[in-house]
């Protein structure tokens, strides 16, 4: 039996707890210090957990977002804007939707988890990742549903017009990709992620050198970009600095991407459009490099990371 969007909901509830339990704390205690369990305790019946005074506070999802709504104006305010609030506001509603079993049509439940995943996101808390793929995987059951809902419908539709004869099928004048032919495209994972890159996470359309580079037509804007890179690490010129400005959709995550790849140690020979670049670039192989992503909206201000030796790190 497949998953219902309840329980997709309530899946997402549970990751926002995780993910805003450490960031409501740190701003209780920034505030209030010592008395930050007090505060929160205001407001929450005894089921809730507020317990007693000395008592270990537990704090789940309506509780945490009853807080940031009642302590707005003090506390969450000066890190977070009008958006977050409005999103908190929503959430409520959200979670106590889901604790009052009602159910959730498809488009609710994509709006609960984009809106848990922007909340998440706003206090980089890790989780926001895993419910973006929650909200992408109902995505493709929706648009398989449409599908399958559009086929079934033009099978009873007749045919209508008169076509000329002698023209070729479409598929003899431009060749679909393969996952087209098989019908195993998913447009859910048409948006570049570089995060998703960088974490070797993915489709390989996206994550690996050559499947990326085989799919992606190298215009001049694009040209022009990979070739200053090139002559800029070769020692023969190029910008040091290259500021991106397109509009939405214009590009800019694909740009990072290719130059992610075109320095990944693979051959140029390997990569489709590539070693023709490079040839034209006067640099005959492509230099090694050590290469830094950094994604604002993944670094979380109270997250520290620790390293094979031990080695807790709590800078960038």
């Amino acid at each position: 039996m497949g998953v219902t969007n309840r329980e997709r909901v309530g899946k997402a509830l549970d990751l926002l707890n995780e993910g805003l339990l450490p960031f409501v704390e740190r701003e209780l205690k920034a505030v209030y210090a010592d008395r930050w369990q007090e505060v929160a305790r205001e407001g929450q019946p005894p089921e809730r957990g507020k317990g007693r005074k000395g008592e270990k506070l537990h704090l789940d999802c309506h509780a945490l977002l009853t807080v940031m709504w009642n302590q707005w104006n003090p506390v969450f305010s000066k890190t977070l804007g009008q958006t977050e609030r409005s999103l908190v506001n929503e959430l409520r509603e959200v979670r106590n939707n889901w604790a009052h079993q009602k159910n959730f049509s498809g488009n609710d439940a994509y709006r609960a988890l984009d809106s848990m995943e922007r909340m998440l996101a706003a206090v980089s808390a890790e989780q926001s990742g895993e419910i973006g793929q929650m909200r992408m995987d109902l995505l493709r059951v929706q648009f398989d549903e449409q599908r399958r809902s559009e086929m079934r419908k033009a099978s009873f539709l007749p045919t209508e017009g008169k076509p000329q004869g002698g023209l070729k099928p479409w598929r003899e004048v431009v060749t679909p990709h393969s996952d087209v032919v098989k019908g195993t495209y998913q447009q859910a994972e048409f948006a570049a992620d570089l995060w998703q890159v960088y974490q070797n996470e993915g489709s390989d359309e996206y994550k690996n050198p050559t499947e990326f580079f085989r799919r992606t037509f190298i215009t001049e804007g694009l040209k022009g970009l990979l070739t200053g890179a090139l002559l800029r690490l070769a020692g023969q010129g190029g910008n040091p600095v290259v500021e991106l400005q397109t509009n939405f959709g214009g590009g800019k995550t694909h740009s990072m991407m290719s130059l992610w790849h075109l320095f990944s140690g693979i051959s140029a020979s390997e990569l489709p459009g590539v070693e023709e670049l490079v040839k034209e670039a006067g640099v005959p192989v492509a230099p090694r490099v050590h290469r830094a992503v950094l994604v604002g909206t993944k670094i979380s201000p109270g997250q520290t990371h620790k390293k094979p030796d031990g080695t807790v790190v709590r800078t960038l």
